[in-house]
């Protein structure tokens, strides 16, 4: 069973961290890709009319979570194919995301989603 993990793009890679995937819908601002030392998969982002929708609003957590998840939900079955063929086997994947909150974010809903499949 695979270890869901989440970190800063902003954190330095260690090898702890597994399989990183960055799982934003756009590259964060002043990461050079070859420092990242992730896989892409945007695939599995909140859309962009949600994000911009909830605007990291601490208070409307709650509310995108819940949007979040019905659209995780809702992915067609290719995405989660091609996910599963990115991870493999890998013990741990460590979801790598911009956003400035690190309790407050996409990655950990998504961790908790994956988590509990």
């Amino acid at each position: 069973m695979t270890e869901y993990r989440i970190k800063r793009a902003y954190s330095t890679a260690e090898n702890a961290d597994g399989l990183r995937i960055l799982v934003d819908r756009l590259w964060p601002r002043g990461v050079r890709k070859d420092a990242l030392d992730a896989q892409w998969f945007k695939d599995v982002a909140p859309s962009p009319p949600l994000r911009k929708e909830w605007g990291h609003d601490p208070e409307r957590f709650d509310w995108f979570n819940a949007a979040y998840t019905a659209e995780l939900d809702d992915m067609p079955e290719d995405v989660w194919e091609r996910w599963r063929e990115l991870i493999g086997d890998a013990p741990v994947v460590t979801l790598v995301y911009g956003a400035k909150d690190e309790h407050i974010n996409h990655a950990a809903i998504l961790r908790d989603w994956l988590s509990a499949r």
